[in-house]
Order: structure tokens, then sequence, then C-alpha cells
């Protein structure tokens, strides 16, 4: 902290010139009041406010690199523990997962409950549903896609398509669920003129653990199956010009979104307000990833591990930046 460091500089000048100055007994007692007025100042600077736009370019940048560590996370399991122990690994991460979410639903303090959430959504969807579909994949030899001898599509995600009915009926819940607030779903409510409960002075808990983690388990679904059926050749294929649409409106929908981000003054809602953000920057990120245009560093972790060591660096630094947040906000943003 540069202030503190000032400080501390200020201090030591004078507790030199002191010295000439007074007895032993009593720059003890000076030196007493200098550490407790620093204790104070370092207090003050762990409990300063991170104002917009700050916490929601902060609360971007975390979500963000949840995407690459995902990734990675689910490559070094499948290396690490073979197929005789990784979907007894999967399982247990997916266990973890739940755990996180009971102890955030129990957690008052919103920022705290929404870290929870997300973690929470991120385990639950890698333990128990991406590695559902690998299990599958490899019980019944699904072969991958391969395209001038390169995996261009895994086999747990050629039958993952097969849940997009499981999606929209999901999806048919919100979009009828009077009661939900939501913004994408209300914003189709209004144009469909679907009748909406009232909740004008209605005072309801909402568990932000539980929004948070079924947001992001949700929302990586609904665009897994977005992806997933414009690369099928059978439909688009990834070099039909309806993809780039996708990948270029997906751009525009995630800048659009980040403009409205940067906005929020509540890291705990801007956190969930990155969730939907970040997911749909992604789909850009994806497909140019598929085109080669980049190289996607977390497919291989082991190659590129100084690289992915540093995203996880700049993700502990983030995170542990956003403890800090001091306001334990008492009502929550309507999400």
């Amino acid at each position: 902290m540069s202030i503190e460091f000032e400080a501390a500089k200020v201090v030591q000048f004078l507790f030199k010139f002191m010295q000439s100055k007074f007895t032993n007994w009593q720059l003890k007692l000076i030196a007493l009041r200098i550490d407790y007025f620093r204790i104070i100042l370092k207090c003050k600077l762990l409990e300063m406010k991170i104002t917009k736009p700050f916490v929601g370019i902060l609360a971007f940048l975390i979500v963000l690199f949840t995407m690459p560590i995902g990734h990675a996370v689910m490559i070094i399991m499948e290396k690490v523990f073979g197929h005789e122990y990784l979907f007894l690994a999967a399982s247990i991460i997916g266990v973890i997962g739940v755990v996180l979410l009971v102890l955030g639903v129990k957690i008052k303090n919103e920022t705290k409950a929404t870290f929870y959430g997300i973690f929470s959504g991120l385990l639950i969807w890698t333990g128990w549903i991406e590695f559902a579909y690998v299990y599958i994949a490899q019980k019944y030899d699904v072969s991958p896609l391969i395209e001038n001898g390169e995996v261009v599509t895994k086999p747990e995600y050629l039958i993952m398509p097969s849940s997009i009915g499981f999606l929209a009926v999901f999806l048919l819940y919100f979009l009828f669920n009077g009661k939900t607030q939501c913004k994408f779903f209300t914003w189709w409510q209004k144009l469909f003129k679907i009748d909406r409960a009232s909740t004008v002075g209605v005072k309801r808990e909402k568990s932000l653990a539980l929004i948070s983690a079924m947001e992001m388990i949700m929302i990586l679904w609904t665009f897994y199956m977005v992806l997933l059926i414009v690369y099928d050749k059978t439909i688009l294929g990834d070099r039909h010009p309806v993809t780039y649409i996708v990948a270029f409106s997906s751009l525009l929908w995630s800048l659009y979104l980040f403009l409205k981000l940067i906005k929020i003054r509540k890291l705990a809602y801007a956190l969930r307000y990155s969730i939907p953000t970040v997911i749909i920057f992604w789909n850009f990120v994806e497909i140019l990833g598929r085109r080669d245009i980049f190289k996607e560093i977390w497919i291989e972790p082991g190659k590129y591990w100084i690289e992915m060591s540093a995203i996880l660096f700049v993700f502990l630094l983030l995170f542990g930046i956003s403890l800090l947040e001091r306001k334990k906000a008492t009502m929550p943003d309507r999400h």
C-alpha cells in the first residue's frame, strides 16, 4: 500500500529526530502510540471500499479466470487419476460443490455467499455433469470428432446435445415463473405479456449462494448447447457464416453487459452479473480457439504450466482483493 509506505517513512524520520529530544521511557511511550497509529492506518486501508467502475472490472476478471482454470482442472484430473479413479474423483468434486452450497446458504454476507455459489456451481457442473458425459462416452466407446488428424470435439461433447430437451424444460419453467427476478427472463415476460406475481410489499429472504450456483450451471449448460449445435456440420458447422454471427453477437452482447456491469456498486451483485457477461464473452473465445486463431493454453496445462500458474496467481490475487470489501449488504439486489 503506497499510503502506508509513505506514512512509515514519515514515522521513521520523526522517530530519529525524537531520539535526541526525549528520554528512553518517553520514546517507548511514543513508539507505542506510533504502533497504534500504524495498526489503525492498516485497518483503514483494509476497509477501503472498492468503488465503481473497479467493482465491475474486478468481478468480471475473477469470473473470467474461472473459465480457463476450470478447463485446466478437468484436463489435469483426466491425466492424474486415469480411468480407474477418475469418476470417483469427479464424484467427490461434485460432493464438495454441494457442501459449499450448503455452507453458502447459511452465510448472511452477500459477497461470501455469492462466492460460495459460484464455486459450488463450477464444481457441480464439472464433477457431476461434464464427467457424467465423459463416463457415458467411455462406457459406450463413443469416438471423438477428428478433422485433419486432430480431435476437434471430444466424445462427451458429442453426446451432450442430447440434454437439450431437459434444458428447454428448465428454461420454460423460468420463463413462466412469475416470481423470477432474473432480468433476462423478465425481459421476455414483458415481451410476451406473461403475467408476473406482484412483489410489492413482499420481503423475501433469497439464498444468493443457491441463485449464483444455479445461474452458473444454467448459463454454462445453455451456451454449451449453443456452441455444440452450431459446430454440428449436419446443422451449421464451425465455418458456417451463422457461427461467426454467433461469435460476434456474443462479443457485442457481452460488451453491452460489461458496460452495465461497471456501473454496479455492490461487489456481490457485480459477481452475479459477471456470470452471464463472462460466459457469453467466452463463446467468442471458444469459436476463435476452434479456428486456431490463438492457442488455447488451458487445454494443455502441463505444457503451458507457467502461463496457467500465472493465471491462477492473478485469480487468487483478485480473489484476495475482493475479500477486502468492507460493506456487508443487507438488502440483496434484484437479479
